[in-house]
């Protein structure tokens, strides 16, 4: 198991911004030694015959095919909503832009 001192995490939690006591430091650093090990574990494995993909899902399609189907009722969408104003067909939402 890789070996993380107090002075390690006291480190990593200043470049967090990150306020630690004495106890969360020992847990932190018992925690970080244990991921840094399964990573060292993880690089230990030949993945000389795996080609490399810039995503996960390259290749596959795991999403449904887009099927028209038919929409919500207004009165039925806008019934759910906390604010609505059913006699324009709208929603009202806060604003958020000046």
């Amino acid at each position: 198991m890789v070996a993380l001192t107090t002075s390690d995490v006291e480190r990593i939690a200043a470049l967090a911004h990150l306020e630690l006591t004495a106890d969360e430091k020992a847990l932190f650093a018992r925690q970080l030694a244990g991921i840094l090990a399964y990573a060292q574990q993880i690089q230990a494995l030949d993945t000389s015959g795996v080609p490399a993909t810039a995503h996960v899902h390259a290749g596959a399609h795991p999403e449904r095919e887009d099927e028209p189907r038919p929409c919500l009722p207004r009165d039925e969408a806008l019934g759910n909503a906390p604010d609505a104003a059913p006699e324009a067909g709208l929603f009202r939402v806060p604003r958020v832009i000046g």
